[in-house]
């Protein structure tokens, strides 16, 4: 499928999905504890989905919605086989349309903060970045040694 072909879509349960996707990227999601929690989360929190020409799963976004003015990204995970092939952007786009016809004001994400060595999460800080988030602060939220970076991206009307 073309980049520009990628459509995602709300979705149902999709935890073996979620488990699969988060087994192609173990240097993002390797931590047993935290990839049981983001399976759970896939049973109660809003999804999407973006699937492949063979209806398989190949992007989850989980969306918590804290407010009716604020959405937050709360997983996004692609498949290692089509990273940069804009699924993610994808799936953010559609997330962003949907908030926006909600009257969403706000989109918030949380991600490994730049003060921590990790090269992948230097990639995802530049992907949301490019998707038009900005950093807004970082903070030792998830303890020490695990620097949160709280981004966010202000959407504007319909």
């Amino acid at each position: 499928m073309a980049r520009s072909e990628w459509r995602a879509e709300r979705d149902g349960q999709v935890t073996e999905d979620v488990a699969r996707l988060l087994g192609t990227v173990p240097e993002w999601f390797g931590r047993p504890e935290s990839n049981a929690e983001y399976i759970n989360a896939a049973c109660i929190m809003e999804t999407w989905t973006v699937r492949d020409s063979l209806n398989k799963v190949v992007g989850v976004t989980l969306v918590n919605r804290h407010f009716p003015h604020v959405a937050e990204i709360h997983l996004t995970v692609v498949d290692r086989g089509v990273h940069g092939q804009g699924v993610g952007s994808a799936m953010l786009a559609a997330v962003e349309g949907d908030s926006r016809a909600r009257g969403v004001k706000l989109l918030e994400v949380k991600t490994l903060g730049p003060s921590h060595p990790d090269p992948g999460y230097a990639r995802t800080r530049k992907f949301y970045e490019r998707c038009g988030f900005l950093p807004m602060e970082e903070t030792a939220l998830w303890g020490e040694g695990t620097p949160c970076l709280i981004m966010v991206k202000p959407l504007g009307p319909t």
